[in-house]
């Protein structure tokens, strides 16, 4: 049962709960929130691109070009070159080796989590998974299948799988059987149970493990397609290197990095936040971290 503690104010007969509510949801506030926050994440990113020039100025090398030599790289790549083909490329292996990873690896850590004789026999393998360097899963791949689109996505989500599955598995471990025997004694079905019950105690795991899963299979990806394919970013970074053009890798460093700061701005951060207060389940803010959704 879900209780609440609200206030009116004598003069105004306004319950303050509310109040409060409206306060927070007020679009000036929500604005000036927004930019104190993008004043904060833009001031050490200042500090970084002013000691960056200052450095290139000091060291007047060819390896250290200076912020300005980039951008005008990235300019050029971008609009004269084809930086957005490959950045798209990536983009597109990363998203399809993610969905690939989560859906086995949220399904297998849930199974080991419920299940203590499946983890015992399975927990020695996925050690030995998590142990296994990236190069040697990506060579193997590419030696086996060939050096085709499959065999690249293959490698990245092998690498991310055991990662999903152990932070899910932990999750699956300290689940709320109370919950669960509730559900039994109001005949609530399976389905439901695990969708309303279940479910929803594993979110906050399952949002750990696709952020972390998220920074390693932009590296692995980069990876993959250095050694195994004709286009991407992990591609053209190997190009560069060959041509010794930093200028150009730290171009594509930056547009990269910058796709990543906007998918975690956008994506991430707004659904973990969502995930925290609680909310999955029409649930409302002072409900935090608690079951809302009902049987």
């Amino acid at each position: 049962m879900r209780h609440s503690q609200s206030h009116v104010f004598p003069e105004t007969g306004v319950d303050n709960t509310q109040a409060a509510v409206d306060k927070r949801l007020d679009p000036p506030s929500k604005f000036k929130a927004v930019l104190i926050s993008l004043f904060r994440w833009l001031i050490p990113l200042g500090v970084i691109l002013l000691g960056w020039q200052a450095t290139s100025l000091f060291l007047a090398s060819d390896n250290v070009p200076s912020v300005v030599e980039v951008f005008a790289s990235l300019q050029t790549h971008l609009i004269h070159g084809d930086m957005l083909h490959h950045l798209v490329v990536t983009l597109l292996r990363v998203a399809l080796s993610f969905c690939i990873a989560m859906f086995f690896g949220v399904m297998i850590g849930i199974v080991m989590g419920a299940f203590p004789r499946l983890n015992e026999a399975g927990d020695s393998l996925l050690v030995i998974a998590l142990n296994v360097p990236a190069l040697v899963t990506i060579i193997l791949c590419y030696v086996w299948f060939g050096l085709v689109e499959a065999a690249a996505i293959t490698a990245v989500a092998i690498n991310k799988i055991p990662t999903v599955i152990v932070m899910v598995r932990e999750g699956a471990r300290v689940v709320d059987r109370d919950l669960l025997q509730v559900a039994q004694v109001f005949n609530v079905s399976p389905l439901r149970c695990f969708f309303k019950v279940y479910l929803p105690q594993l979110y906050p795991f399952i949002m750990a493990s696709a952020r972390s899963g998220l920074s390693l299979i932009w590296k692995v990806v980069l990876v993959v397609e250095l050694l195994g394919r004709s286009d991407g970013v992990g591609f053209q970074l190997g190009t560069f290197f060959h041509f010794f053009d930093i200028a150009s890798i730290l171009a594509y460093t930056l547009a990269f990095a910058a796709i990543i700061l906007v998918i975690e701005g956008l994506v991430m951060r707004p659904l973990d936040r969502y995930i925290a207060r609680g909310n999955y389940n029409g649930g409302g803010p002072s409900d935090n971290h608690r079951y809302t959704g009902g049987l």
